[in-house]
């Protein structure tokens, strides 16, 4: 069924006239998404991914904060990034991807049982809507505690039947529903390729960015250094290298030290290319 990309306003006088500008702005949104989709094959790097979100995008599919995933070939990781065209802090996008109670995970995981685009928003009832799922209430989603609202939400599906990548779409300017669905039916392939070359031209570019202090730990990590070691060479206390380790880890999605390491020079390796 064609979906029409744009608003249409009311008849004005003679069904004629009502008809001809109807049939104008269904050629203006068609044209509009076949331009979403043409730009998609031009983007290669983050960057690229943000500013294509930020064109055209925005008027077939208008958003302030998009939370995405991409998960490994054998479906062990997930990575997270967020785009958002307002302050949005990256410690409420940790907090909605966290595997604790995460909003982006929880609907994952719904997803994955599901494979139908998921709704989220205030008064919207839990149920089946056939072309889309509600899988909780507003306030089961504590979607206040991670500062978002009016989430739509889709993925794709890998080859071992993982979920390959994740879109969710927040700060909608309506309450997300059935034409939202159809629109994430169309344009999640397009998101899907971008992210994925995206990861492979750039490396895993979804890692969050570290901090000096971070990196500092992970050189000598990489060098095999204990955490008793890096403390007494950077003059701070066992504990806060014990933080920062772990902050290291949970950005690499990293599940040791020497994955961690490895994952790394991995990344570097992917930029210097």
């Amino acid at each position: 069924m064609p979906v029409s990309l744009a608003p249409v306003p009311p008849l004005p006088e003679g069904e004629g006239y009502g008809r001809t500008l109807r049939e104008s702005h269904v050629k203006e949104g068609n044209s509009t998404f076949l331009e979403v989709a043409e730009n998609s094959l031009d983007v290669a790097r983050r960057d690229q991914f943000f500013s294509w979100l930020q064109g055209s995008f925005q008027y077939v599919f208008p958003h302030e904060v998009m939370i995405c995933g991409i998960g490994d070939p054998d479906g062990e990781n997930f990575s997270f990034d967020s785009f958002s065209s307002i302050r949005y802090p990256e410690c409420r996008a940790e907090a909605a991807t966290s595997e604790h109670g995460g909003v982006v995970w929880r609907a994952m995981d719904m997803w994955q049982r599901e494979r139908r685009p998921l709704m989220l928003g205030e008064g919207l009832l839990p149920g089946d809507y056939g072309d889309y799922l509600v899988p909780f209430t507003h306030g089961e989603a504590n979607l206040g505690e991670v500062a978002l609202t009016n989430i739509a939400a889709h993925g794709m599906e890998g080859l071992n039947g993982n979920i390959s990548t994740f879109f969710c779409f927040s700060h909608l300017p309506q309450q997300p529903g059935k034409k939202h669905a159809r629109l994430l039916e169309l344009l999640v392939p397009y998101l899907h390729s971008a992210l994925v070359r995206v990861k492979m031209r750039g490396g895993d570019v979804l890692v969050k960015k570290f901090t000096g202090r971070e990196h500092e730990v992970l050189q000598w990590v990489k060098k095999g250094k204990t955490n008793g070691e890096i403390a007494q060479i950077l003059g701070i206390s066992l504990y806060t290298v014990k933080n920062h380790v772990q902050n290291i880890l949970r950005k690499l999605n990293a599940q040791n030290r020497s994955h961690a390491a490895a994952k790394a020079n991995h990344i570097l390796a992917a930029r210097v290319k």
